[in-house]
């Protein structure tokens, strides 16, 4: 994409966002990567529903130099350390009406549907004390879990590859937000119960392993083939399917062949029709429960070999069986790369 069409596509979905009533006045700021060197992003103080290519900044993210005598918005920090910590290409922060005043009073999100559950998972509430992000560092560890932020009093900020992608989970935020707000409406006492039964404490007491170890995942399989809820639910969907989860880092593979909801088979190569992959950085969130894979998946964070509306069919099962996963202790890799 030329740096034309980029700035046209800048000033498209400021209006978007103006008309969903996401950003208003002079609030948000968006950026683009329009190269390895130079992103593209708005001015400070400009009315993003009514952008024109003068009012989108050209800047340098090595020397955080910009071109022209307008100056680039007061975010300008956050948005570069976006972009030297991710290989995102666009990134969308806005302050959605909604979000803003339901998190100024609750601290997490009451899914009332399985598409927020699918979609969102759990987002990461970050303190804020300043009109603009002065901390950005606790924002860019949250965007490691979530690709989507809330920044509380303040908020929100999505990344992504497309803009498309990042509007689509800001706009979905801010309907469960409103959906959790009708739903109390009818039951003041409202409890998110979409899965309640996953969420119990297993109370397991066991050693740590090494991540991705075969006594790690061994682990795991014992623990799945332990749980009543798994064979419950595995015999009423006919959870019958082998599921491979890959390291990248490694190579390594781990199948798992279940049937009926039960594990027959531990092999460790990745001849299956799903195979979720990703790097070191990726599963060890995954293990210590805080990043949900349905999420990882439809973010972007982990890749799936196969079709995800095939795979959520068993979406229950599975669920529990990667709370399951963060049940077994492990001991973390070291790793160099400041990309999950």
């Amino acid at each position: 994409m030329s740096e034309k069409e980029l700035r046209l596509e800048i000033i498209k979905v400021g209006k978007r966002l103006y008309e969903a009533g996401l950003a208003v006045a002079k609030s948000g700021n968006l950026s683009a990567k329009l190269d390895a060197q130079n992103i593209l992003i708005t001015a400070a103080g400009t009315y993003l529903g009514q952008l024109n290519e003068s009012d989108i900044v050209k800047v340098n993210l090595a020397s955080s130099k910009h071109e022209g005598e307008i100056k680039p918005s007061s975010e300008l920090p956050l948005h570069s350390l976006v972009y030297k910590n991710f290989p995102a290409k666009v990134v969308v922060h806005c302050h959605p009406p909604l979000i803003n005043g339901y998190f100024a009073v609750a601290k997490t999100l009451k899914a009332m549907s399985f598409e927020t559950k699918f979609y969102l998972g759990d987002i990461c509430v970050i303190p804020q004390e300043t009109p603009t992000v002065t901390l950005p560092e606790p924002v860019i560890a949250a965007l490691k879990i979530n690709n989507l932020v809330v920044l509380k009093n303040h908020g929100t900020v999505a990344i992504a590859d497309k803009f498309q992608d990042a509007l689509a989970i800001t706009e979905a935020l801010e309907e469960a937000v409103k959906s959790a707000a009708i739903a109390r409406l009818f039951d003041k006492n409202i409890l998110d119960d979409l899965d309640m039964a996953l969420r119990d404490d297993l109370k397991c007491d066991q050693p740590a392993y090494t991540m991705f170890s075969r006594a790690h995942i061994q682990a795991i399989v014992d623990l799945v083939n332990q749980d009543e809820f798994i064979s419950q639910k595995g015999k009423e969907l006919d959870l019958t399917v082998k599921l491979a989860i890959k390291l990248d880092d490694t190579a390594e593979v781990f199948k798992f062949n279940f049937e009926k909801g039960k594990i027959i088979k531990l092999d460790t190569d990745s001849d299956a029709p799903f195979v979720i992959s990703a790097g070191a950085l990726v599963w060890e969130q995954v293990f210590l429960g805080k990043l949900d894979s349905f999420v990882a998946v439809t973010q972007g964070k982990m890749k799936l070999s196969g079709q995800l509306g095939q795979l959520s069919k068993w979406y229950v099962p599975f669920n529990r069986l990667f709370a399951l996963f963060r049940e077994v202790k492990i001991i973390c890799r070291p790793t160099r790369s400041t990309y999950m």
